[in-house]
C-alpha cells in the first residue's frame, strides 16, 4: 500500500453510515472515490470530508456501472487500496414473509448481496493485478447477520449471504494479500433506524423504542479496521448501541 496515497473507495457514501466512514477515513488521510445513487448527496458528503475526493453516481446493482467505478478510480488514481462495500436496503422492512412481494425481496438481493459482491468482484481484479498488490475490503453487515428482527426476511437473508461473502473473499484473497473482513452494526443513528427512537416490532409482537449510537463511533472502528497492516485483519466486529436488544433478542 503506498504510503503516501492511499485509495478509498466507499459505497453508499451519499447518507448514513457511508458518509461518517469517508468522513473519518479522509481525516485519516485517505483519498475518497464515493459512488452512490445520486451526484448532490455525494457531493455534500465530498465537501464534509474535505479531503480530495472523486464523485461517481453509481448503481451498484448494474456489473456496467460497477466497472465503470473501478475503472474510474483506476484512470485516476492508478489503484484501490480500500473497499468499504456500504450500499444497502431495507426496502420490505416491517413486511409479514406473506406479504413481501417478488419485486421487493428481488429488489433487497439485488442491492445487498448481489451489488457487494459486484463491488467487491471489481475491487478485488483491481486489487489483485496493481502494483504492488493487494488490498482490503470491508463488508458492512449488520446484527441481521446473526439474529433477525421480525418481518425482515429480505434484509435478514442477505446479510445471512454477506457473511459468507466475506468469508469466501478472506479465503480467495490469501494468494493476494487482499483482506476482507466484516462489520456487523447495530442500531446507529441514521435516517434508515429513525423509527427505532419511535417503536418497532420486538420478537415478542409488542413495540418499543431502541436506543441508538452515533454513526460516528462505527466510523472509526472502520477507520482502524482500515489502518491495520494486511498481515493483520479484523475479520468480524460487532459494533452496537449498548442497551439496544440483541443480547437476548427472541
Amino acid at each position: 500500500m503506498d504510503a503516501v496515497r492511499r485509495i478509498a473507495v466507499v459505497t453508499g457514501a451519499g447518507s448514513g453510515i457511508g458518509r461518517s466512514v469517508a468522513v473519518a477515513l479522509a481525516r485519516e488521510g485517505w483519498t475518497l472515490a464515493l459512488a452512490g445513487r445520486r451526484a448532490e448527496p455525494l457531493e455534500e458528503t465530498a465537501a464534509l470530508a474535505a479531503g480530495e475526493s472523486l464523485c461517481l453516481p453509481t448503481d451498484v446493482t448494474s456489473p456496467e456501472e460497477v466497472a465503470a467505478l473501478f475503472g474510474a478510480v483506476r484512470e485516476r488514481y492508478g489503484r484501490a487500496d480500500l473497499l468499504f462495500n456500504n450500499a444497502g436496503s431495507f426496502a420490505g422492512g416491517g413486511t409479514p414473509v406473506e406479504d413481501l412481494t417478488y419485486e421487493t425481496w428481488r429488489a433487497v438481493v439485488d442491492v445487498n448481496l448481489t451489488g457487494a459482491f459486484l463491488c467487491a468482484q471489481a475491487a478485488f481484479r483491481q486489487m489483485k493485478d496493481q502494483s504492488p498488490g493487494g488490498g482490503r475490503i470491508i463488508n458492512n453487515g449488520s446484527i441481521s447477520a446473526h439474529v433477525p428482527r421480525p418481518h425482515s426476511v429480505a434484509y435478514t437473508a442477505t446479510k445471512h449471504a454477506m457473511t459468507g461473502l466475506t468469508k469466501s473473499l478472506s479465503l480467495d484473497g490469501r494468494p493476494y494479500r487482499i483482506a476482507c473482513g466484516q462489520i456487523d452494526i447495530g442500531n446507529a443513528a441514521t435516517e434508515m433506524t429513525a423509527r427505532m427512537q419511535t417503536g418497532v416490532t420486538q420478537a415478542n409482537g409488542e413495540l418499543a423504542a431502541e436506543p441508538v449510537m452515533d454513526a460516528a463511533d462505527v466510523a472509526r472502528t472502520v477507520a482502524h479496521m482500515a489502518a491495520l497492516p494486511l498481515e493483520a485483519n479484523v475479520q468480524f466486529a460487532t459494533v452496537m448501541a449498548t442497551t439496544m436488544p440483541y443480547i437476548g433478542r427472541g
